[in-house]
C-alpha cells in the first residue's frame, strides 16, 4: 500500500492575505476607537454641566420668586460652584477649571485628563431666558464641535 503525501498548514501567501486584511482592519479600527473613548470621557463633564446648569436654573427661579430679575450666582471656580449651588466637580478629575458668569448665566468648564489634543479646550453653557421665564441652553466653547453634544 502506497504512502499518501498529504500537505498541512497554511501557504505564505494565505498568511500575508490575512495579516493584510487584519492591519487594514486595525488602521480603521484604532483611529474609530480612540475617538469614541475621548466622546466617553467627554460624557461625564456633559453630564456634571447638566446639574451646573439645572441648579443655575433653581438659583435663576428661586431669585425671580424673591423679585430679582435677570439674576444669575456668582461662582468663579470649582469651590464657588460647590458651596453656592451644591454641585460637586471636585471628583471627576475630568474638570481643571468651572466658573459661571455672574453677568451672563454662561457655564465655563475647562477639560483635563482626556486626551492631549483636547486637554486644555472649553466647554461653554449659555443661557437664554424665555418670556415665561424658562432657560434653554446652548454648547459652545474651544473643543471640536464634533464632541460637543447635539441640541
Amino acid at each position: 500500500m502506497a504512502k499518501k503525501n498529504y500537505k498541512n498548514g497554511f501557504t505564505l501567501i494565505e498568511l500575508l492575505v490575512v495579516v493584510t486584511i487584519l492591519g487594514i482592519l486595525a488602521a480603521i479600527a484604532i483611529p474609530i476607537y480612540r475617538v469614541e473613548t475621548r466622546k466617553a470621557k467627554l460624557t461625564e463633564v456633559t453630564n456634571a454641566m447638566g446639574y451646573i446648569a439645572s441648579a443655575v436654573a433653581a438659583y435663576r427661579n428661586q431669585a425671580t420668586i424673591t423679585g430679582a430679575i435677570n439674576v444669575w450666582p456668582n461662582c468663579g471656580n470649582i469651590a464657588e460652584i460647590q458651596s453656592s449651588l451644591g454641585v460637586g466637580l471636585a471628583a471627576l478629575g475630568r474638570v481643571s477649571a468651572a466658573s459661571v458668569n455672574q453677568g451672563t448665566g454662561v457655564i465655563s468648564v475647562t477639560v483635563a485628563n482626556i486626551d492631549a489634543s483636547i486637554d486644555g479646550s472649553t466647554i461653554t453653557l449659555t443661557p437664554t431666558s424665555a418670556a415665561d421665564f424658562s432657560i434653554s441652553w446652548t454648547w459652545g466653547g474651544t473643543l471640536p464641535a464634533r464632541y460637543l453634544p447635539k441640541g
